[in-house]
């Protein structure tokens, strides 16, 4: 007699298909198999009290996916087909796309790592699943961004050696360091700095304002994946807060180790953000909302709630919330200047905003534009009319944290730098901030290896004696081409040809793109 097989409802089967695939091991020391459990102090006292909110397996998962994915390229290639990049609102736009792929895309790709090699780390089958599935969301991110961009690289500079200069480019570090940093961390200081720090207190600010962006200035390739990734993201988010949560419940000793670990990473990711408030205010020729709006709604407000509900944890607002909270009216202003006057060692065009531009700045920062930077950006694009634009023709000194460059201004008083130095072992450490100066303090034997673009530069290190020579040969970038002024560079030539407002002054232009 056949035997009907019990149809599995999606409780039982995703406990099947992750839960049950664990075992007890039987000839080797669970703490030998799982080492770097143990060594960072956390006490995890009960695994099966891990809860993953969405509950997907990993067949589910891959049906779930394909079915966005089909849709998704079919948008990529109807934009493509149909030379969508001649709709967007202005060639500067493609400047955010350069810092797009060349800073984010391949943190995408570092989170992939990270979360495959974490995975490995716990004895819990929960958070190994969590964590394989979160690494395929981070690859297939990676991958899909990049296809949603790379039309644009047919048509304008830049945009052919993302991956290449984000190994190398000096500011590019700043995102390279925030991973290498939690990378190189044990398990649970990833999952705090990426999935909870990240992922769900900071991820709204990096992540909506790209997206926002590509809608309003008309790149519909990069919107659609962004609302490709939606749902991805919001179950990294869910489960962001769900780990932090988990490893508090556990043992109440975990709370300092915990609040020292939001303290940090906290600060790494504002500084680390400081790229995206610049993108918001200055590189999108049609902006969504300043950077100092989107801090208060996506943080002060957001973040405030959330830190409420930690608090009967014993989870308070990190260390330096303060500090950044004043900061937003003046963090994207003094980006654009030091970009601006380092641009012979970017990766993407500057330019002084447009008057129009200015009173937008003028509206949206009414306590600080006009006082502290205006005069300052008017100078500049005088000075540019007039043929002399303004080049640094040095390199800024980076921070040994989070290799930022030392460009910000003190929290009581905007026209003194923020500068702090130690000397660790009879060497001078140099900082952007307390913040940073007291992450070196608590583990000074990692950032003493940091690896400092600038300071190998000027070292000999980088294929070259000088600053020219090592941005085209070391970091693969056409000096005046991918980068420099703007205005009278081949891609704005080109912008200006596509909308049949002036011809291209040479053929060359058209070559360099190719």
């Amino acid at each position: 007699m056949a035997i009907k097989n019990k149809k599995l409802n999606l409780k039982d089967k995703y406990q099947y298909l992750t839960r049950d695939m664990a075992w007890e091991p039987t000839y080797q020391k669970k703490e030998d198999i799982y080492p770097d459990e143990q060594f960072e102090g956390i006490k995890i006292t009960d695994w099966s009290q891990w809860e993953d909110p969405f509950r997907l397996t990993m067949d589910a998962y891959w049906k779930y996916q394909a079915e966005k994915e089909k849709k998704l390229y079919a948008i990529f290639d109807a934009f493509a087909q149909n030379n969508g990049h001649q709709n967007i609102s202005d060639a500067r736009y493609v400047n955010a796309l350069k810092l797009f792929l060349s800073g984010v895309s391949p943190l995408e790709y570092a989170a992939f790592q990270g979360y495959a090699r974490v995975g490995r780390q716990f004895s819990g089958a929960g958070a190994r699943v969590a964590c394989q599935l979160q690494a395929i969301d981070e690859l297939r991110h990676s991958q899909t961004q990049q296809h949603a961009m790379s039309h644009y690289n047919k048509h304008f500079n830049g945009l052919h050696d993302a991956s290449h200069q984000h190994d190398r480019v000096w500011f590019l570090s700043v995102p390279k360091s925030f991973f290498d940093d939690a990378r190189s961390a044990g398990p649970f200081e990833f999952l705090t700095a990426i999935s909870f720090s990240f992922e769900y207190v900071l991820t709204n600010l990096l992540f909506v304002p790209f997206m926002s962006g590509a809608a309003y200035n008309g790149d519909m390739a990069t919107v659609t994946f962004g609302f490709s990734a939606q749902s991805d993201e919001a179950r990294h988010m869910t489960l962001g807060l769900e780990v932090i949560k988990f490893i508090l419940e556990q043992h109440e000793d975990n709370v300092p180790i915990i609040q020292r670990w939001i303290d940090k990473w906290f600060w790494r990711g504002f500084r680390l953000l400081s790229l995206v408030g610049m993108m918001m205010d200055y590189m999108l020729p049609n902006k969504v909302m300043s950077w100092s709006e989107a801090w208060e709604v996506y943080y002060e407000q957001n973040g405030g709630a959330l830190f409420k509900d930690l608090e009967r944890y014993g989870i308070r607002p990190p260390k330096y919330q303060d500090v950044a909270n004043a900061a937003k009216d003046h963090v994207s202003h003094q980006a654009w200047s030091t970009f601006y006057q380092y641009s012979k060692a970017t990766n993407f065009h500057t330019w002084m905003p447009e008057e129009e531009e200015m009173a937008w700045l003028s509206e949206k920062y009414p306590e600080t534009f006009d006082k502290y930077y205006r005069a300052r950006f008017e100078h500049w694009d005088k000075e540019h009319k007039e043929g002399r634009r303004f080049y640094n023709n040095t390199l800024p000194q980076l921070c040994q944290v989070c290799q930022i460059p030392v460009m910000f201004t003190e929290k009581d008083d905007p026209t003194v730098f923020s500068h702090r130095q130690i000397k660790h072992e009879g060497e001078r450490y140099h900082f952007c901030s307390d913040g940073c100066c007291d992450i070196f303090k608590n583990e000074p034997e990692k950032y003493i290896q940091a690896w400092l673009p600038v300071h190998q530069i000027y070292q000999g290190n980088c294929g070259g004696a000088d600053v020219p020579t090592v941005v085209e040969k070391y970091y693969h970038i056409n000096l005046g081409v991918d980068n420099l002024e703007y205005h009278g560079s081949p891609d704005h030539e080109r912008w200006l040809d596509i909308k049949g407002l002036k011809p291209l002054k040479s053929s060359s232009a058209k070559k360099s793109a190719a």
